[in-house]
């Protein structure tokens, strides 16, 4: 089992910056990929960005390519969202996902099903 919080989330104005935070409670975290996902209300969860187990491959939602960035710190069990530029469609929860997959594909880190483990999310508010 591996618990994930996130922190981080705030209202700011469009074109600030924010760096989400998601820690995780297993000392085995360097053997998970790792996701970051939204939903804004009414509107289905999606994809933002992924960095495999490794670290060695990231992957980005076309909406934020260029705007964020993942990583991740092995030695805190911490991933980071670094969101710069933000807009106002960037409103939403923001979750973070932890799955076991060895997989380094954007078609299985992109997707939902890449995952095992959820954080219980932390809402983002860009005000235009």
């Amino acid at each position: 089992q591996v618990q994930l919080v996130e922190s981080g989330g705030g209202l700011v104005q469009a074109g600030d910056s924010l760096r989400l935070s998601c820690a995780a409670s297993r000392r085995t975290f360097s053997n998970y990929a790792m996701g970051w996902f939204r939903q804004a209300p009414g509107k289905e969860r999606e994809f933002v960005a992924a960095i495999s187990w490794s670290g060695g491959n990231t992957y980005y939602a076309d909406s934020v390519k260029g705007r964020f960035t993942v990583s991740r710190d092995n030695a805190k069990n911490t991933v980071f969202l670094q969101m710069n530029s933000l807009k106002s469609e960037d409103t939403a929860v923001y979750y973070c996902a932890a799955g076991s997959t060895r997989s380094a594909l954007r078609v299985v880190l992109s997707t939902t099903r890449g995952y095992d483990y959820w954080g219980q999310g932390t809402q983002v508010t860009v005000s235009s």
